[in-house]
């Protein structure tokens, strides 16, 4: 395993899932930037931050762009329907060496529909259209698709599930799982390339059925893996 990133951006903090990642690195001891389209709604979310990890690693709020320019690692965890712009206000600012981390869902919430069917993307998934958008120096790992949100910001829930990781480079896989790994009960496990996203991607939809059924925030395990995965 590589030694861990000790700061990172998190694009889309203001949403569930990007908080609660924020809120555990924050607690991990990882300083975090997080990005807003309004510099003000990314202060305010720092504060809430601050709020819940007092004695947490630093954290600050930009817009979306400086954000992205800040760190080396960037999380983007925003909504569908906002992928593609939000993808085009950073990747002016993004440079080689830099890696994006795309947590992002083409559920069809993003045109009305239901949260538990996908919309088609042209390029195959969110993840390949980030590939896409972003400079071509700029390596894309698709990860988070499948960790509970709501458990991810509750500090005091343990958690015990697996972080499925797909990108063309194993090196970029590793890097991410580095810094995840510094969340205690997550796990990560390398599955495939980024052409496996559209895969990954689609369980959100299914764990958000399952949720639904049985009033859960389920997970997922993956058994039968070797103890060393890195």
């Amino acid at each position: 395993m590589s030694i861990p990133e000790r700061s990172v951006t998190i694009i889309g903090a203001s949403g569930a899932l990007g908080f609660g990642l924020a809120v555990r690195l924050v607690a991990a001891g990882i300083a975090v930037t997080i990005g807003s389209r309004d510099a003000g709604r990314a202060d305010e979310t720092a504060a809430r931050v601050r709020e819940l990890v007092p004695d947490g690693a630093a954290v600050d709020g930009l817009t979306n762009a400086d954000a992205a320019a800040a760190r080396e690692l960037v999380v983007l965890s925003v909504p569908f329907r906002s992928h593609h712009e939000t993808l085009s206000q950073i990747a002016e600012r993004m440079r080689d060496g830099q890696l994006l981390v795309d947590a992002t869902v083409p559920l069809a919430t993003a045109v009305g529909g239901r949260p538990t069917r996908m919309l088609g993307v042209w390029q195959g998934s969110a993840a390949q259209q980030a590939q896409e958008l972003v400079p071509d120096g700029v390596p894309v790992v698709g990860a988070l698709h499948t960790v509970s949100a709501t458990l991810l910001g509750d500090l005091g829930h343990p958690l015990d599930e697996d972080v499925l990781l797909v990108g063309d480079r194993r090196a970029d896989k590793q890097r991410v799982a580095a810094l995840l790994d510094v969340v205690p009960g997550l796990r990560c496990v390398d599955a495939g390339r980024l052409e496996m996203a559209r895969i990954t991607e689609s369980l959100t939809a299914l764990l958000i059925s399952l949720n639904v059924r049985h009033r859960a925030h389920a997970g997922i395990r993956i058994t039968g893996l070797p103890d060393t995965l890195w």
